[in-house]
């Protein structure tokens, strides 16, 4: 025992005797997303990261090496060489505010959940990785149902409908070549995979999914990938297809069978069965946040970095503000948010909440409504987001902090 006390005292001085690198995440960082990308790469190469909670925008301190600091230069990000007495100071500040220091000790293995024919400009987790250069592999719903998600770490899902219903472009999109073509790919995917219904086949992949979050998984969801993930667990053997998407009349007492109980996340909704209306049920409130406009910020709650580390990381930024965008989902109605839920940012004076985290079993989801947190109100065929323009977007951010999130200590995300 004392030869181990003294072998750890020895490392300890060691590591206190060499140089850090500091990424600060403050206003001083001249690009914010591509730090993710040098911290995870450090991951990658099994060194030593330090995520210091609240300390200068939610910063990384890292071993000093030639490594690094070219890839911090390659980035364009921005890092300061700090010397041991000042890292003692550092942690000093650190251990006296609301602030922490989390380690992280890999770099988490992620798959997006994306059809076959995106293109990469579609969904705002696939750009901030790219931009990033975080690697990832794209999987959709076979790869889902042959049982590969427990191969990683940390799953986005596309803004997908889970509920068969083709993200409700019946009224409007019908006649696009686009949306044939996406009920043609998934009708086949369903033939395919043995399922007499595209809603039967999503329905399966929901439960796959909420079977890896049991068992210790972490998703990341975005715009209707939020809403309609939870209709589909919460409408489970009740049909709320109408017959033009799935070629039989749904059931029209279906919002009286609901089984909230089945949702991670909400509850007391109600689901919109008519298919001409652009909006799946009452835990949006699209059509309220289009009302307020442009000029609307949201919120981030102000954690105890010590005391909830997890909602701390996530809520990690440069501000407290980041402007409102809209998506298919745009937010959430606090009135179907179970309490369960921690509500990480929102739409202040109003009943929006954007953005949210929640524990089910083992594993963990986190809901960031609206589709890309740098195009307001992003249409179908509009031109992608180029983030070499926001390198700074606190949105971004949100994202990114997800991703770095799986790749804490196991300890630290115990809430």
């Amino acid at each position: 025992m004392l030869r181990w006390l003294v072998v750890s005292y020895s490392l300890f001085i060691c590591i206190l005797a060499a140089d850090k690198l500091l990424i600060p995440m403050d206003l001083s960082q001249t690009d914010h997303l591509k730090a993710y990308g040098v911290a995870y790469h450090a991951l990658e190469r099994e060194e030593n990261v330090e995520w210091l909670l609240n300390f200068r925008g939610g910063s990384f301190l890292l071993e000093y090496g030639e490594r690094v600091e070219r890839d911090c230069a390659l980035s364009g990000v921005m890092y300061e060489r700090v010397e041991p007495g000042q890292v003692l100071s550092l942690y000093q500040i650190i251990e006296e505010n609301n602030m922490e220091t989390i380690f992280l000790e890999k770099a988490p293995r992620i798959a997006v959940y994306i059809p076959e024919n995106f293109e990469p400009w579609d969904d705002a987790v696939t750009l901030a990785l790219e931009y990033a250069g975080i690697p990832y592999d794209q999987i959709w719903d076979d790869d889902v149902l042959r049982g590969i998600l427990p191969k990683y770490d940390w799953l986005h899902l596309h803004h997908e409908d889970f509920t068969g219903q083709y993200g409700k472009f019946y009224g409007s999109q019908r006649n696009t070549e686009w949306y044939q073509e996406e009920v043609r790919i998934n009708a086949d995917m369903a033939q395919q995979l043995g399922f007499e219904k595209v809603s039967g086949m999503k329905l399966a992949v929901v439960l796959k999914i909420k079977d890896y979050i049991e068992k210790g998984g972490f998703i990341f969801s975005m715009c209707s990938a939020c809403d309609t993930y939870e209709i589909a667990l919460a409408a489970r053997g009740i049909d709320i297809c109408h017959e033009v998407f799935d070629g039989d009349p749904f059931d029209k007492d279906a919002n009286a069978k609901l089984d909230f109980s089945q949702c991670l996340a909400f509850q007391d909704f109600r689901v919109i069965l008519l298919p001409l209306v652009y909006e799946h049920s009452t835990i949006d409130v699209t059509n309220e946040a289009a009302a307020r406009g442009p000029q609307t910020y949201i919120s981030l709650f102000d954690f105890s970095a010590k005391f909830d580390p997890v909602p701390s990381m996530l809520v990690q930024n440069h501000t407290a503000l980041v402007k409102e965008f809209m998506g298919q989902c745009t937010g959430f109605r606090h009135s179907t948010v179970k309490p369960s839920v921690v509500i990480l940012g929102d739409i202040r004076g109003t009943d929006e909440v954007k953005y949210l985290h929640g524990n089910y079993e083992k594993g963990t989801f986190t809901y960031l409504a609206g589709h890309d947190p740098e195009d307001y109100q992003h249409m179908v065929g509009d031109p992608p987001t180029n983030l070499q323009l926001h390198k700074n977007s606190p949105g971004y951010r949100l994202i990114l902090n997800n991703i770095l999130f799986p790749a804490a200590r196991k300890k630290e995300l115990k809430t």
